[in-house]
This record gives structure tokens, sequence and C-alpha cells, in this order.
């Protein structure tokens, strides 16, 4: 079943009461909603005046629910995830941990191949030039020596937006960019945890001060998806700038948008789990490519 997104964003007091997420107004102590707690797979706080009661937080971490924090920028800030999200986690943690380097390398060509492929396809859904991204994708090596994926992303960012730098700060599409990375990022830990992974040991991402190094990894063919929704904002005829109420309620759709993995058209967090388990079968051997979708 499809787990939904809960954005909260005004004064609230969160609790659990028969198995529901009871949704109360941080003032007058209204009942604004109410969501079963099987029913969640992320929970969005973005406000100071949020307040949940314990028992809740024990209810969603039972469930594999993502809790994340909004900073003062109303951008992703913190991840709240369960310990362990597999019966199996420490023989899996095991062949994580025992990855040979020839293998990480082979991961991460694929998953370097995938993200420009779906780079590509985006560039033509859109009508840009995307003919150079094949010749990069075709000269990615082990472990993307040559670095394919940042000669790719040059091209590709300048297509995209006019006088464009990628940063982590900055006006729109920056901001836009950043919110619905967050929120990509989350699901794939949340994912990777859900497969018996830890999200810290990365294939590629190696930084000591990242505890998501293979979520970063996993992400990067995902990042497409994100940047589609960007467009779409930016194509609105009031020219948006702001990371708005409403442009995040439209870049959380990311979750549930349609993508095709392996033949069939399944939502977004969907094919995410299918890529975290394929990459589990590649650290036995069951398997020697990961599963990742296409931009259609």
């Amino acid at each position: 079943m499809l787990k939904r997104t809960i954005y909260i964003g005004n004064p609230s007091y969160l609790k659990l009461k028969d198995n529901q997420l009871k949704i109360e107004d941080g003032i007058t102590k209204e009942l604004k909603g109410s969501v079963a707690v099987e029913d969640l797979g992320f929970l969005v706080l973005d406000h100071y005046q949020i307040t949940l009661s314990h028992q809740l937080i024990i209810a969603l971490q039972q469930h594999n629910v993502a809790i994340i924090s909004c900073d003062e920028s109303h951008l992703p800030l913190g991840l709240m995830l369960p310990i362990s999200g597999h019966v199996e986690h420490s023989e899996r943690l095991k062949h994580q941990i025992n990855l040979s380097e020839p293998l990480k390398k082979q991961l991460w060509k694929q998953t370097v191949e995938a993200k420009i492929y779906q780079q590509k396809a985006l560039l033509s859904k859109f009508g840009y030039v995307s003919e150079p991204m094949q010749t990069y994708m075709t000269n990615v090596k082990s472990g993307d020596t040559s670095n394919m994926e940042g000669i790719a992303a040059q091209h590709y960012w300048k297509q995209l937006f006019e006088n464009f730098t990628r940063e982590r700060g900055g006006d729109a599409p920056n901001n836009y960019l950043n919110f619905g990375y967050s929120i990509l990022r989350s699901m794939v830990a949340r994912a990777l945890v859900s497969s018996g992974l830890n999200p810290t040991i990365g294939i590629f991402h190696r930084n000591k001060y990242n505890a998501y190094c293979l979520a970063d990894d996993i992400m990067e063919p995902y990042r497409p998806y994100v940047d589609e929704l960007v467009l779409e904002w930016l194509s609105k005829p009031f020219r948006p700038t702001e990371l708005s109420k409403e442009a995040k309620t439209h870049l959380l759709k990311i979750a549930t948008k349609d993508v095709k993995i392996d033949g069939l058209t399944r939502p977004l967090l969907v094919a995410v789990s299918s890529t975290t388990s394929s990459l589990y079968k590649c650290m036995t051997g069951e398997q020697r490519t990961i599963r990742y979708p296409e931009f259609t």
C-alpha cells in the first residue's frame, strides 16, 4: 500500500489515539485531522510550535515512519528513523560492510549512468539540447574516474536554467531544488533502512561528516524527478520565487509521482524500495545490476 506524506505547517499538538495520528490545533485544541499511523510514510514538521507525544513517536518508529524536521528557512534539517527497519538487519549489515571495492565501483558506475540517462530524458522531454548526454553516459568508467557525472551536470544545468549556479542556499530555483532533494533523500534513507541497510555506509560518498552517504549515492538517478516538479512549478503564470506552503505541497508530490521501473508504472516511493532491495541483492551476488527507474 502506498504510504502517505503528512505536512504540518501550523502550531499543532500531535498525539496517538486508537492507533491514529490525531492533529489538534496548538491554540484552540480543536481536532484538525486524523490518519492511521500504519498508512503513514513521512511526517514533515515545519513550525516551531509543534508538539508530539512520546507515545506517538514510538508508534511512528514502529511503523517505519520518517519524521522530518524543517529549520527557520523551511528546509528539511533533521530526519528520525528507527534504528532497525528489517528483521535481518545484522546479517545484511555484514554484507554491506564487507562489500568489495571493485563491486562498489561497478555499482557507482551503474548509478552515474542511470543518473545521466534520466537527465538526458528530462532535457528531451522539455525540448532542451540532450545529445551530448549520450556521449557522457557512454564514457562512464568504473567508479566514474573520468567524472562524467560532473561534466554532464554542467551541460544539464546550463540547459535547464539561465545564468544558474547550483547552491545549497540562495533564491529560486535553488530553494525549490533543496527542499525537493531533502525530501527525496529522506525517502531513500527510509527505504534503505527498510531493506536492512545502513544509510551511512556509502558506495561512493564517504564524507566522515555525512550520516547519509548511501542515501546520497542511491538518490542520484531520482533527482531529475524533483527537477521536473521544479520546472512545472516555475512555469506557473505568477512566476513564483518563494518557498511557499503551496510550493512545498507541489514538491511533496514526489512520493506519489508515477515512474517506470522494471517495465511497470509505480509510485516513486515504491520504486525507491525496489531500488534499495535490488542493491542488497547486488551486495549478496544474487543480482548484478541495481534496478533504477526510466524517465518517461
